[in-house]
């Protein structure tokens, strides 16, 4: 499969991609949908870079044009995360709440920094991977915080102001992953590509006992494919 970022007649949009599962369907999807695709990565202090390499794998694999890693070292700096703070242990077992996973508000400057670029590329459109899977736990996964930021974004740009008008697309947010998986498998993603763990060895290989391993092996198990994870 490969998306054409140039292809005339095509929208932009901006497309959040992490690496992982979620992200590598919603890139597939976007161009699906008719956008050309621009892919936004971060470097933001979390535990390993695997994630980053995942993201430059998986953009190239569907052969989107552009892919920019931004780096927030920052944002990791500030701690509070079990994904940033190596002295907080990562969860390997459901627990009850938010879990020590949450980056403190990690989504809402992804989105941010994408709206950015959006303005500057006369996009109007953005995606982001969040799911069913992630409601329960993260607050900026639900879908009033989608809403509430499309309305923050029509009204603190510049291009919203002057009517254009910004959509924040999330199409997987009421998907678990065993449905993530189908639909990515029917757009042609090779998930052997993605890393999904939070705690991964610096040849993207997971642990398969955190939070993340464990729900992207379910899913696959329950969407009854082959699960192509490399396992450390």
């Amino acid at each position: 499969m490969s998306i054409d970022t140039n292809s005339p007649g095509r929208p932009r949009a901006v497309v959040l991609l992490s690496g992982g599962l979620d992200s590598a369907t919603l890139l597939a999807l976007a161009h699906e949908r008719g956008f050309a695709c621009h892919a936004l990565s971060f470097s933001y202090g979390q535990r390993h870079g695997a994630e980053t390499l995942a993201a430059a794998q998986v953009a190239d694999a569907l052969g989107a044009v552009e892919l920019r890693v931004m780096n927030l070292a920052g944002l990791g700096d500030l701690g509070g995360s079990a994904l940033t703070d190596r002295t907080i242990a990562v969860p390997e077992a459901p627990s009850a709440g938010i879990p020590v996973t949450y980056v403190p508000a990690r989504n809402t400057v992804f989105l941010a920094l994408a709206l950015a670029w959006a303005e500057v590329l006369g996009a109007r459109d953005l995606f982001i991977g969040v799911n069913a899977v992630d409601y329960s736990g993260y607050p900026d996964c639900r879908t009033g915080f989608i809403a509430a930021f499309e309305r923050t974004a029509n009204l603190a740009t510049k291009a919203g102001v002057e009517g254009g008008q910004f959509h924040i697309h999330a199409p997987l947010i009421a998907l678990g992953k065993a449905d993530i998986v189908r639909e990515g498998l029917r757009l042609g993603v090779d998930y052997a590509l993605t890393v999904s763990c939070y705690q991964a060895d610096p040849h993207g290989r997971a642990c398969g006992r955190c939070d993340s391993c464990r729900l992207r092996a379910e899913g696959f198990r329950a969407a009854g494919v082959p699960d192509p994870t490399r396992y450390a």
